[in-house]
């Protein structure tokens, strides 16, 4: 059986990247002072202008307005001929402390209410969340092809626009890889797209030539390419006007992005500028170095963890395990594995993944998983010896 799967990535001057990028840098300067800090940080930019508005109780004292212009400049937006500038933007600000009566459960879950002794127990979930988490074999990084080589493609778009190697390059852009697979495996490389934003003086030739000779085939190499592949660079012929300026950009809007490529099921919370405490963020990583370390140990070559919450209660309301009739255990006993080898408890997410420290602006670009990075401890394989003894 043959069908095409496509996966997309964005630039790190995208509009809603832009925004998780100024978010998760305002959550890690109120973790840099105080890791207890519950932060819920959302982001509007239009045109020149950057609207920052959210709930933050916090004993820090953060300079936000300083923090979103950095952000912004670092990113790459510091030309007045862009029309979204990080020196002359206006901002916004709007922020508010978290509602006491979201507090009450999360400080106090209902199991401590309930007397448990077990400190676990004590914080519930910042909300109600459907959270899933997922990996295969399909690559080195446990995450599917088009996924990973969509993301590559970005990471060398920006590279090259940074150190000058192409220099007519603005900070906005998007890839996308179409793959066949045949039989479930990947077998050719149909399509790659690769839109990115220029300057007005460079004719759309030359843009095509150096895009598909100095970022698109480094990256995918010669092993899935044939005589029918298609490169498709700025298929419009002019992508000038780019950033804010083009199109309102808002946190959290690039969640298949951030997580599988659309290979896997979302329930539908965001990530960026949200602390821990909110099981859509930690949960999703946990449920990710779940499914990462069950495939790493050779119980099944792809699985999907679905996990939901209640507000206010610590305990997950479900837990389940989807191997794709790809597991030497059936589904049932991973589930019971799951329950067995892992705390699902926001608390006790918090203290494995260590996800009081600021690290999260790492997270806001090249998406949140299948990076080797050492501060993303849910990419960590040191489950899977212990998940080796059910096999």
């Amino acid at each position: 059986m043959r069908k095409l799967l496509t996966s997309e990535s964005v630039a790190k001057g995208h509009p809603d990247k832009i925004c998780d990028q100024i978010s998760d840098s305002i959550l890690d300067a109120y973790l840099e002072q105080d890791n207890n800090s519950r932060v819920a940080c959302e982001v509007m930019v239009a045109g020149n202008s950057v609207n920052i508005a959210g709930e933050i109780t916090s004993n820090a004292t953060v300079d936000i307005e300083k923090i979103a212009r950095e952000t912004i400049y670092d990113i790459g937006y510091n030309n007045e001929e862009y029309g979204f500038n990080a020196n002359t933007c206006e901002i916004s600000i709007q922020i508010n402390e978290q509602s006491s009566d979201i507090a009450l459960g999360v400080d106090n879950s209902m199991e401590s209410k309930d007397k448990s002794i077990d400190p676990y127990d004590k914080i519930g979930a910042g909300d109600q969340g459907i959270i899933f988490g997922y990996a295969t074999d399909e690559t080195e990084e446990y995450m599917p092809l088009p996924t990973v080589m969509a993301r590559k493609i970005i990471e060398k778009l920006n590279e090259v626009r940074v150190t000058n190697k192409i220099n007519y390059l603005r900070p906005d852009g998007k890839s996308q890889v179409t793959i066949e697979y045949k039989d479930g495996k990947p077998n050719r490389i149909d399509t790659v797209l690769v839109s990115t934003q220029h300057n007005p003086n460079v004719d759309l030739e030359q843009i095509r030539k150096d895009i598909t000779e100095m970022v698109i085939k480094p990256v995918i190499g010669d092993d899935l390419i044939d005589e029918n592949t298609k490169y498709l660079v700025n298929p419009t012929g002019r992508f000038v006007i780019g950033g804010p300026v083009s199109d309102v950009g808002l946190t959290g809007r690039k969640i298949i992005v951030d997580t599988y490529g659309g290979f896997a099921k979302h329930g539908g919370g965001a990530f960026s500028g949200k602390d821990a405490s909110k099981v859509d963020r930690s949960a999703s990583y946990m449920t990710r170095y779940i499914a990462k370390n069950i495939v790493a140990a050779g119980l099944a070559k792809e699985v999907e963890v679905g996990v939901a919450y209640a507000i206010g209660v610590a305990r997950p309301v479900s837990v389940y395990v989807d191997s794709f009739n790809t597991g030497i255990l059936d589904d049932d006993e991973l589930t019971e594995i799951v329950l067995k080898e892992f705390d699902l408890r926001p608390k006790a997410i918090i203290d494995k993944l260590e996800l009081q420290k600021p690290i999260f602006k790492q997270t806001a670009f090249y998406g949140h998983f299948g990076r080797n990075k050492e501060v993303f401890t849910w990419e960590k394989l040191d489950k899977v010896e212990d998940l080796k003894k059910y096999i």
